[in-house]
């Protein structure tokens, strides 16, 4: 088990020998507890409507200007036959926190899955009532992932603002409770950060890694934050890029909204450091589902999502989305895949695993 102090001091200096070091040691652990089997997941976007004013995101309730969808059931479903046909043993059904995808359409849509295709349902839908969850239980689904986006409270509040109306979160939000509950419902449960928030330091990342391991997450995905302009943390860490004397540093700062403290150590949303988290990750949950990101394969589209491979990680999670949708489905700008079809996303999958030297799940007949 790694300590708090040796978990930091990789997290300091995430390059070079001692990066390196590290990877192959989270590679050979990933090696001997899950084997060189990749596991294809099928991500499949049912929505970018969202009730949340999350600073960060490029489809918050507070955006403007910006085309909105909602899949229909056959859609879906026709989305989940690429996954069979793929081979892949697992769907990802992934939305904004829609009020219009009612517990009864989710619960139809996983019940369905299930009776066509056999196929593993993840849910990644955001904070729903308790009900919810024990409704999607009691159709089929199997794993739940809540994205924790950073254990540091004050921070989580900073980047999720609270209101009533206009689509905020409460601060009474307690994800870390909500993820326990899912367990005892019987769901495999999932978590991650993103890796570079403004103000995040690494003993942020640090306490982020020893949470995961003291809630023996099942699957965590962790990536880099990929700003959007079109967004107020977006805007606030074009500001923190200005030098501090600068005379438009505070008043952009003012304009976007962004009051938490700077931090002395600001984390730098890379793929070394993504890639040091996952190796992490795997030293201290050693059988635990780790993807290598789409965020990651948006910075290097032709690498990162091989190296993440070879870093520790086990998953990848192709977009099966409807192509004329993907790119509504802007969290972030500039997303890897937003113009492939199904079938080329596939294809870049399976190549990016083989390139790892690793086996693509769908080779195993």
């Amino acid at each position: 088990m790694l300590s708090y102090d040796e978990i930091l001091a990789h997290l300091t200096e995430p390059s070079g020998d001692r990066l390196e070091r590290l990877r192959r040691r989270a590679d050979a652990l990933r090696r001997e507890r899950v084997g060189d089997v990749v596991y294809l997941r099928g991500l499949i976007e049912l929505s970018n409507h969202c009730r949340r004013n999350c600073l960060y995101c490029g489809v918050r309730a507070g955006r403007r200007g910006i085309a909105r969808y909602r899949m229909t059931i056959d859609e879906v479903l026709q989305a989940a036959s690429l996954a069979k046909r793929f081979g892949y043993g697992t769907v990802v059904l992934q939305a904004g926190e829609d009020a219009g995808l009612s517990d009864e359409t989710i619960a139809e849509i996983i019940a369905a899955i299930k009776q066509k295709f056999s196929l593993i349902v993840t849910l990644s839908l955001g904070e729903r009532p308790d009900s919810a969850f024990l409704r999607w239980k009691e159709a089929g689904a199997d794993r739940y992932l809540m994205r924790l986006e950073t254990s540091n409270r004050r921070l989580f509040e900073a980047i999720h603002p609270s209101g009533g109306g206009d689509g905020g979160v409460a601060k009474t939000t307690d994800r870390v409770a909500m993820l326990g509950r899912l367990r005892q419902m019987g769901y495999q449960i999932g978590s991650g950060v993103m890796i570079g928030i403004p103000g995040q330091t690494t003993e942020d990342l640090a306490r982020d890694l020893m949470l995961f391991s003291e809630l023996r997450l099942d699957m965590v995905g962790s990536g880099p934050y990929l700003p959007h302009s079109d967004t107020p943390l977006g805007k606030a860490a074009e500001a923190l890029a200005l030098p501090q004397d600068d005379p438009r540093r505070a008043a952009l700062l003012r304009q976007a909204g962004w009051r938490y403290p700077e931090a002395d150590r600001q984390v730098v949303p890379s793929n070394e450091m993504a890639f040091a988290m996952i190796a992490l990750t795997r030293l201290l949950l050693p059988g635990a589902n780790i993807p290598s990101t789409t965020a990651i394969a948006t910075l290097d589209g032709q690498h990162g999502r091989a190296m993440g491979l070879r870093s520790g990680a086990n998953v990848v999670m192709p977009n099966l989305t409807p192509t004329k949708y993907r790119a509504l489905y802007e969290i972030y700008p500039n997303k890897a895949a937003t113009l492939e079809t199904p079938d080329q996303t596939h294809a870049a999958a399976i190549r990016q695993i083989r390139d790892a030297g690793l086996i693509p799940e769908s080779d195993r007949a």
